[in-house]
């Protein structure tokens, strides 16, 4: 994950806590606004994770075939 889905995860996590304590205290607009705000956050930090784990996926394939083609060379 990189820096930017760290401090999305992050800041999502601190905003849908406090929607958790202003709809304990009865803010429910508060709590309706930061827990969208928090929500949209810890979208864009899970986005990031699956981006980072598909292009590592990528490299991985890219590196797997790379070899199957040295290897294919090197027998013949």
């Amino acid at each position: 994950m990189s820096g930017f889905g760290k401090w999305n995860l992050g800041i999502g996590a601190v905003l849908l806590g406090a929607a958790v304590l202003c709809s304990m205290l009865d803010l429910i607009p508060a709590a309706v606004i930061t827990g969208i705000v928090g929500l949209l956050g810890l979208s864009v930090a899970g986005y990031d994770l699956l981006d980072g784990w598909s292009e590592r996926a990528e490299l991985r394939r890219r590196e797997a075939r790379v070899r199957r083609e040295r290897e294919g060379r090197q027998r013949d």
